[in-house]
């Protein structure tokens, strides 16, 4: 399958992307967190972060402008203690009729080069704690274990 990898920077550009990154996002919550995200909220954190150094949309696609085979969103990630700002995968998703043919690993490669070219030497991902597919997959691809995170609900 040929498929090229394009960087979405300019916030109209985005925009015909917002439903597939809510669908995203939605998938992602649900599967992990039990609730998911309010409505709009891809067209909100566009406007709101798209233009930080620390974001990037990227899409997977067989033709200029489909955008249909797979996307990666980054945004930053505030240390809470102010010591630093990372770059963090916020959404990873690829067509299931896609999957498995190393797109998820294209899209992430080239989100380094390109966070690489703007001075960004690390790339953060997530992935809850009991989500052994998904921890193999980021370890596979050069990801290793920094922190964990700790979690007390009332």
């Amino acid at each position: 399958m040929d498929a090229r990898l394009r960087t979405i920077g300019d916030r109209e550009a985005a925009r015909p992307l917002e439903a597939r990154l809510d669908a995203a996002a939605r998938e992602s919550t649900e599967i992990h967190e039990g609730a998911p995200p309010p409505a709009g909220w891809a067209g909100r954190w566009l406007d709101a972060h798209l233009a930080d150094p620390l974001s990037l949309l990227l899409v997977a696609e067989t033709a200029e402008g489909a955008a249909d085979l797979g996307v990666i969103l980054v945004g930053g990630f505030d240390d809470p203690l102010g010591i630093e700002r990372i770059p963090m995968i916020l959404l990873l998703s690829v067509d299931p009729r896609h999957r498995h043919r190393g797109l998820a690993s294209a899209l992430v490669e080239r989100a380094q080069e390109v966070l690489g070219g703007r001075g960004h030497s690390r790339l953060a991902a997530r992935a809850p704690h009991n989500d052994d597919a998904r921890i193999s997959m980021g370890e596979r691809w050069g990801f290793v274990r920094e922190w964990e995170l700790l979690e007390r609900r009332s």
